[in-house]
């Protein structure tokens, strides 16, 4: 754990009486009309325009075992109240659209505390604090008439890509850039200064991304968009923000937004990537109530990572691989020394986990390479399980089976597993295979996936699969593909056959266009599907509104463009494009209200805006983690730690996720971090 500069009593004592001196902002008045407790700061922020709503107020502290940051947004009135702060010292200051960072004031709870916002004077000034999206949004694609690309010979752009939508999916997502880090943070809108000097910005750009250990993965993902011409767009657009160009200014947070509390633990090490985390069990969410929150770091590292939010401690739990012997899962290679590490290896994996799962008895499952690994807090120990052949994300149907992707629809079934210790014959996959001949039944063996229709058989298709999710409606099990367009696959485990449906997608009966779903989940009440789309969609998909077939030669995905509702998520689109600059890594479906905004409200991620956005009756509740800046959520959860403790039992919980911690504000020097939404009746409740 590396050291912690902590603050002396004499210290914050002699600082605090400078600031009371020369800052206007801190009051000692006890009359600002904000009633608080011995645990809670509050008071009213004010600027030379006066009141000032809808801007953030942050309190962090480095007294605690691990960094603590709780945020919370003012009212109409500019009035804020931080509840329930361990007693320790603070830095307190005001961040928000229009300003720039106040000075920070260091005071303990208990106490009233105005405070004094800073107008931004210009309006570069006030877009550095702005989300990535919106600098992401001065990118210009290439234009649409570019598109069906003609290949090398051609245009050059490579003739997989069909229309400029293909061009956006494969740079946000597939496999690209907004995969693993944000697009538009000061980190990647400008150029480290440790990078060599180029006389062009295309020729630094070309160095950029064969930089670091991913130096090989980033460049060859400029290949399939048209390396020379991708090149020029993105030194095109840092050139124009070098030059002053500066986005659209968000808008504040309104309504419900100003009753979100974020709170954030730091855990692990500086270069280390924690993938998810888990809370409770996804269909129980007072399982493991006021417990640990678990993560894992993937490619950087084989841990589980364990936070204590009660006491504010973290601790690490090694993976051991099944097989010491085992070569690093990473490239030990890299074109280009890295800006921040240099030469540095800073990543040796060989378990390589992605994503944790609780089941009923609190039990820690993880996707790993070379089988499942499960930790069990009753003993503290990690167990291998070679046929729980599962990769990418773990979900637990209401019968105890794990379901993942392996190739197929894997699964692992937990009861089986505990009633004979057998772990192999607990596990198994199904294969994507269509009904195309409609006979009701899997017939073997069916036609290749590369190979035509053939009306009186089976159709193959693709196996790779990313994310999951169980039914509960009807039994199906759906995956989501991240392609372009990208389909969300339904097996049926009794019959084992799949069907496939695309989003409407160069569909000449519908003029939407929606592509690349990520994540996938349900609505467990109506067992409606929904998929975070990165053409800059949330997305529905109600398989009873379908018209056509289901089954037959014809099913083969944009054969039912009626069930889908596609719902545009926030933020600017990018130049010339109908996509806006933010990326959804996943969503989630909140089935128990553990947000208190609703049972079933849908989530997604704002992967590239700092930010989580719940639709509530059809409206967006963008939920914000001003600072630091570069808040990269893949998955979230939700748990109540107490049914009758109003706001307070209850919360959502993310990760600070960034492939690429030290892009995140403050650099090397941050940790990734959990995270904890909670949304009070208004801003002031305590």
């Amino acid at each position: 754990m590396r050291k912690r500069t902590r603050i002396s009593v004499m210290g914050v004592i002699g600082l605090s009486m400078v600031l009371v001196m020369s800052f206007a902002g801190l009051n000692a008045r006890q009359d600002t009309g904000v009633a608080i407790d011995n645990d809670d700061i509050g008071g009213v922020v004010t600027s030379e325009r006066g009141p000032e709503a809808g801007v953030w107020v942050i309190a962090e502290t480095t007294d605690l075992s691990t960094k603590f940051i709780r945020t919370v947004v003012t009212d109409e009135a500019g009035r804020y109240l931080l509840p329930d702060l361990p007693p320790v010292y603070y830095r307190v200051w005001v961040r928000g659209y229009g300003l720039v960072d106040s000075p920070k004031v260091i005071t303990t709870p208990g106490k009233n505390l105005d405070l004094t916002a800073v107008v931004a004077p210009n309006q570069q000034a006030a877009a550095e604090y702005y989300p990535a999206n919106y600098w992401l949004s001065l990118l210009e694609p290439p234009a649409k008439s570019n598109f069906p690309g003609t290949g090398a010979s051609g245009n050059g752009y490579p003739t997989m890509l069909k229309n400029q939508g293909a061009w956006v999916g494969f740079m946000k997502q597939t496999g690209s850039c907004v995969q693993c880090h944000q697009l538009g943070n000061k980190a990647t809108r400008e150029f480290h200064p440790n990078m060599p000097e180029f006389e062009s910005s295309v020729e630094a750009w070309d160095y950029r991304v064969q930089a670091g250990l991913s130096g090989a993965f980033m460049s060859s993902r400029f290949g399939p968009l048209g390396r020379q011409h991708s090149l020029k767009i993105f030194a095109d657009w840092t050139d124009r923000i070098a030059a002053g160009e500066v986005p659209p200014a968000p808008p504040r947070p309104e309504g419900i937004e100003r009753n979100v509390v974020t709170t954030q633990w730091e855990v692990a090490d500086p270069h280390f990537f924690v993938h998810d985390e888990i809370a409770t069990d996804r269909r129980n969410p007072t399982v493991n109530a006021n417990g640990p929150i678990y993560a894992v770091q993937e490619l950087s590292g084989d841990h589980l990572v364990i936070l204590d939010p009660v006491n504010h401690t973290t601790r690490k739990v090694h993976l051991p691989p099944n097989d010491p012997d085992k070569p690093f899962s990473w490239s030990q290679d890299m074109p280009n020394p890295s800006p921040y590490w240099g030469e540095e290896v800073i990543w040796q994996p060989k378990v390589v986990p992605h994503n944790p799962m609780l089941d009923a008895q609190g039990r820690v499952w993880i996707t790993a390479q070379g089988g499942c690994k499960m930790y069990d807090p009753s003993d503290e120990k990690v167990y291998h399980l070679d046929g729980c052949e599962l990769t990418h994300h773990l979900m637990i149907d209401d019968n105890d089976v794990i379901w993942g992707d392996s190739g197929g629809a894997g699964y692992f079934d937990i009861k089986k597993w505990e009633a004979t210790g057998d772990d192999k014959a607990a596990g198994g996959r199904i294969t994507y295979v269509l009904d195309t001949n409609s006979n009701g039944k899997r017939d073997e063996p069916p036609v290749g996936v590369n190979d035509p229709i053939d009306p009186t058989k089976d159709k193959a298709i693709q196996n790779g699969g990313y994310d999951i999710i169980p039914n509960p409606v009807d039994g199906s099990v759906w995956v989501s593909v991240t392609s372009v367009p990208g389909s969300i696959i339904r097996v049926d485990p009794k019959t084992e056959l799949s069907e496939i449906y695309e989003p409407p997608y160069m569909n000449p009966n519908d003029e939407r266009e929606g592509y690349l779903p990520h994540g996938i989940d349900v609505d467990r009440k109506t067992g409606i599907i929904y998929t975070g789309l990165n053409s800059g969609h949330l997305a529905s998909f109600d398989r009873r509104k379908c018209k056509a077939p289901l089954t037959g030669p014809h099913a083969t995905g944009q054969h039912c463009p009626e069930g889908w509702t596609l719902v545009k998520t926030p933020g600017p689109n990018m130049k010339g494009s109908d996509a806006n600059g933010d990326g959804h890594y996943s969503n989630w479906n909140d089935w128990f209200n553990t947000s208190g905004l609703g049972e079933n409200t849908p989530f997604v991620t704002g992967t590239n805006s700092d930010s989580l956005a719940a639709l509530v009756d059809g409206k967006w509740v963008v939920m914000r983690v001003p600072y630091p800046m570069g808040f990269f959520p893949r998955g979230l959860d939700g748990r109540i730690d107490d049914p009758n403790g109003g706001w307070k039992g209850r919360a959502v919980w993310s990760t600070h996720a960034e492939q690429a911690t030290w892009h995140q504000e403050g650099g090397k020097a941050e940790r990734p971090k959990i995270i904890k939404f909670q949304v009070r009746p208004n801003p002031l409740a305590k």
